[in-house]
């Protein structure tokens, strides 16, 4: 009989809810994950829902650090009022109120120069990172190379994973998920209904298994070849840490970055109904937490003197080595954007950065010494597939100007 990723379960054995919680199910009515999910990409506020989640969905919780970290504050910075962008400058102000910003922060040289919240958002907000969550499962597998745990990233996926023989991840490589190359075919548009991100949202919302879905993908490209963007390559990451480890991805986190970063609040990870955490975007934190992930990597995986993550496997994972991975259009890929390991590569800065849906970002730029975390709700955001819903480009032009305001600061007067 085939086991499910929990090691040692059966398929068809009740669930392992230890460590578990969730919301209390009124059989009488569309559970409110189903009704969360509808609502997406329909043009609806999604502050609330998004505050929310933990009432909403099962999951874990992953336990604030015994010691955490504060950031140290610096010279204030004023945001610069207008910005360039598409050949045309925008109004900040007119910016962040557009896509629903519910908050910003920025560190410079290592100290704190803004934090704000809007929308009823505080510094103690838990908030949804959606795909940010790749970018920490991407160092948590770089973790478990360093010890040992996985042989490397050349190794195929279905070592870890035979069940998955047959089905796309059969002949890709563990580079390959981390790169979005797996060759799997899927189609990641929002605002299709039929699109395979909006299939798996309703298998998800009815309480399917995670781990059964990506066994259902097919090959469309050779592995290592396109670089096209799939959660579920994402999940499969999840899959091996789970398998490896033997633990929940959420003990994992806490133990490897959750606990030595420092981090300041609970956090908490998004599960199917097996207990499955949804790898590719289920966690939910506070922003100066996410932050810390940039600090994290701006410093080489080095935290206050420790190597929480090693120095080449942040160097891989924001440097593209293949073609179809570099930043700037190009037939091999689906994206204008680079690719690393579950980090994106805007353009050719030498920035990098963690990007969710509805404009969830982790910016950072080594060259200047920055990082920027923003959260938002953009409202527009998967009405279409295209630039004035999504915003993704506007976001960077924004956070280049702000590297200019930094590099050139008002004089005082």
């Amino acid at each position: 009989m085939k086991h499910s990723f929990e090691t040692g379960r059966k398929i068809g054995d009740p669930p392992r809810m230890s460590g578990m919680v969730g919301p209390v199910m009124d059989k009488a009515s569309p559970p409110p994950r189903v009704v969360f999910v509808r609502s997406m990409f329909g043009g609806g506020d999604q502050v609330e829902n998004f505050r929310s989640v933990r009432s909403i969905f099962p999951g874990r919780i992953v336990p604030r650090s015994a010691r955490p970290f504060t950031f140290a504050g610096g010279a204030p910075l004023a945001l610069p009022r207008t910005f360039p962008n598409a050949g045309s400058l925008e109004d900040t102000a007119a910016f962040l109120d557009a896509t629903d910003t519910t908050g910003l922060l920025i560190l410079k040289d290592d100290k704190l120069v803004l934090e704000r919240y809007w929308r009823g958002n505080t510094a103690a907000t838990p908030w949804p990172a959606w795909s940010v969550s790749k970018s920490f499962t991407s160092a948590l597998v770089g973790i478990a190379i360093r010890d040992g745990a996985i042989a490397g990233i050349e190794d195929p996926v279905i070592r870890y994973l035979p069940e998955l023989a047959g089905s796309a991840y059969d002949g890709a490589r563990i580079k390959d998920v981390l790169q979005m190359s797996s060759g799997a075919s899927w189609s990641e548009d929002y605002s299709d209904p039929d699109s395979d991100v909006n299939r798996f949202g309703r298998t998800f919302a009815l309480g399917g298994s995670l781990d059964a879905f990506v066994g259902t993908l097919r090959r469309e490209f050779a592995p290592g070849t396109f670089n096209r963007y799939n959660s579920m390559d994402a999940q499969v990451l999840g899959m091996i840490l789970r398998r490896i480890t033997g633990r929940p991805e959420a003990d994992y986190l806490s133990e490897k970055l959750w606990s030595p970063l420092g981090m300041e609040g609970d956090a908490f990870w998004v599960t199917d109904d097996e207990g499955v955490e949804f790898a590719a975007g289920g966690l939910s934190a506070t922003l100066r937490d996410f932050a810390k992930l940039g600090r994290l990597y701006l410093n080489g995986g080095r935290w206050n003197g420790v190597q929480v993550v090693p120095a080449d496997w942040v160097r891989a994972s924001v440097t593209p080595d293949a073609p179809h991975l570099l930043p700037g259009p190009r037939a091999s890929s689906d994206s204008a954007w680079g690719y690393g390991f579950q980090w994106w590569l805007p353009d050719d800065s030498g920035a990098f950065a963690a990007v969710g849906i509805y404009n969830q970002l982790v910016y950072v730029n080594p060259a200047r010494d920055l990082v920027i975390a923003k959260s938002s709700a953009n409202h527009r955001y998967g009405l279409k597939a295209d630039e004035a819903s999504g915003r993704q480009d506007a976001h960077i032009a924004f956070f280049h100007a702000i590297e200019r305001a930094l590099a050139h600061p008002p004089a005082l007067v």
